[in-house]
């Protein structure tokens, strides 16, 4: 099944890109347009919500966010318009300001519009903003969560986020710099996460591994296991295990880029051990990529 794609447009050509469909969906004239939030997960089709799934197939226009799989997208009806606003961390992005005004035009002509995300809209996805945005401007809105990246990660592993003798909570945090100076304190989270026994999940913390890593070993020991998953759910996921003294080393040597997600705790103790034996028993002191 195949859908018109587009990539998404400059504001000169919104009117022309909005109306450009061979085959376009049904709607009635003058119905009242809608909104749907979509957290697509972390890339498998199957672990899509049924809610989810209804929502793509009953849109008119969807904008995909570039974390969102082909195999998601292709749920889509086969009249539905797709545009790819490619919001990737680290990377050259679709304003947010464009895209939450492609969505308001599009609701206003009666579009049933579904904005794609990936994982959940509402983990590091600017869902909250553009549900703000959205509703400011009368724009009716559903929300529809998706399974966050950092969950499918740690499962695809066989391990738990918690662990009533490993991991008493957990902590999903960005690796990105904070706008205007507010970067995150590092210290206190190693020092939070250590005191109060939680699990650490790093998103889009790639391009900063090196730094993240040193400022957590003034606050967690050297030896703590650390998990870095690329693509996680996906046929093509790769995984690293390795101490956190060893986490931008490896990531370096094994080459895992974006998107990765990076745990750090004692609940990768057991994963971590193995590992090492198994290594151990295969001639190498380096935890190879999976």
């Amino acid at each position: 099944m195949t859908h018109p794609s587009t990539p998404a447009p400059g504001p000169q050509s919104l009117g022309r890109v909005m109306h450009h469909n061979a085959v376009p969906m049904q709607r009635t004239i003058n119905s009242p347009g809608h909104c749907t939030l979509v957290g697509a997960g972390p890339g498998d089709p199957e672990l899509l919500t049924v809610k989810a799934v209804k929502a793509i197939q009953a849109a008119t226009l969807l904008l995909v966010d570039d974390l969102v799989s082909d195999a998601v997208v292709a749920l889509a009806a086969p009249g539905a318009r797709v545009i790819h606003v490619g919001k990737r961390g680290g990377c050259r992005s679709t304003p947010q300001a464009f895209i939450e005004k492609l969505i308001l035009m599009a609701v206003r002509e009666g579009e049933h519009v579904v904005r794609l995300k990936g994982g959940d809209p509402f983990v590091f996805g600017r869902g909250g903003e553009e549900v703000e945005h959205l509703q400011a401007a009368g724009i009716a809105v559903t929300v529809v969560n998706g399974i966050t990246a950092g969950l499918a990660a740690v499962t695809s592993l066989g391990v738990p986020l918690t662990h009533r003798d490993h991991a008493r909570g957990v902590i999903f945090v960005t690796g990105h710099a904070a706008p205007h100076g507010q970067d995150t304190d590092w210290l206190a989270l190693a020092q939070t996460a250590r005191t109060a026994r939680l699990t650490l999940v790093i998103y889009m913390g790639v391009r900063t591994a090196e730094p993240i890593q040193q400022a957590l070993l003034q606050g967690l020991d050297a030896h703590t296991p650390v998990a870095i998953v690329q693509n996680a759910s996906l046929p093509e996921q790769r995984h690293a295990l390795c101490r956190l003294d060893q986490m931008h080393a490896t990531m370096v040597e094994q080459q895992l880029g974006s998107p990765s997600v990076i745990v750090i705790g004692d609940v990768l103790q057991g994963l971590l051990a193995l590992r090492i034996t198994a290594d151990a028993g295969a001639g190498t002191n380096r935890l190879a990529c999976a």
